[in-house]
């Protein structure tokens, strides 16, 4: 079972197609029903590199002022979390990519049916072993709705933001970890450690995140 988050509108004007957020009205109290779930990779490389650009003020999150890119290069671990109001699952470390079968197996099976129930959706990031067929079947046969989401939308995903506090988390420890096998111990660590009200804040703002995607017509919001 599905339900979107997004729709295509036609503009009237010239014909073109654009999607608006059909959960844009949603109450801090419907999201907080939502799991918010993505995988991220983190390395023993640091992840520092930063460029400077001279901008204009006030346009800071204009398209021609942001690079999009993916962090973490490297020997290190991907991992798998899920995060809902009051609660956040259990951190998969796994050191292969993720395939349908593992989600099936490991994902879905282990973690997110723990948290199945008539108002709970789960939601993902469309990647290609997340929609194979087997892992359709499963989240059908579970009964779990799946929430539509548009593919490459960190802004509106509020786990991004835990991904973000984990790492930092990681670069503060002292030592930092220096193999594999340390790092994950440190992401197992540092992912239980992060303050449930921190995750969250960052659920309840999901009102204010799409409101900002719609205003910034789809770009980049400070979000």
């Amino acid at each position: 079972m599905r339900t979107g988050i997004w729709q295509l509108l036609k503009n009237e004007t010239d014909g073109s197609q654009h999607q608006t957020c059909l959960h844009a009205l949603w109450t801090p109290q419907q999201w907080s029903c939502v799991i918010f779930s993505d995988e991220s990779r983190f390395s023993l490389q640091s992840d520092s590199h930063r460029t400077l650009i001279w901008r204009a003020p006030g346009t800071r999150y204009h398209q021609e002022n942001t690079i999009e890119r993916h962090r973490y290069g490297g020997a290190g671990w991907l991992v798998w979390g899920g995060i809902i109001l009051g609660s956040r699952t259990d951190l998969r470390v796994q050191s292969v990519t993720m395939t349908g079968h593992i989600y099936r197996d490991v994902i879905l099976e282990q973690h997110v049916l723990l948290f199945r129930g008539a108002k709970v959706l789960f939601m993902d990031d469309n990647a290609r072993p997340h929609r194979a067929n087997i892992v359709d079947e499963c989240l059908q046969s579970e009964n779990i709705t799946l929430m539509d989401w548009p593919a490459y939308s960190p802004d509106l995903n509020a786990i991004e933001h835990v991904w973000d506090m984990l790492g930092r988390r990681i670069a503060a420890r002292h030592p930092p970890p220096t193999c594999l096998p340390e790092l994950r111990r440190a992401l197992l660590d540092e992912w239980c450690n992060i303050p449930q009200d921190q995750i969250d804040n960052l659920i309840l703002s999901m009102p204010r995140r799409c409101k900002a995607c719609i205003a910034s017509s789809g770009r980049h919001t400070p979000y």
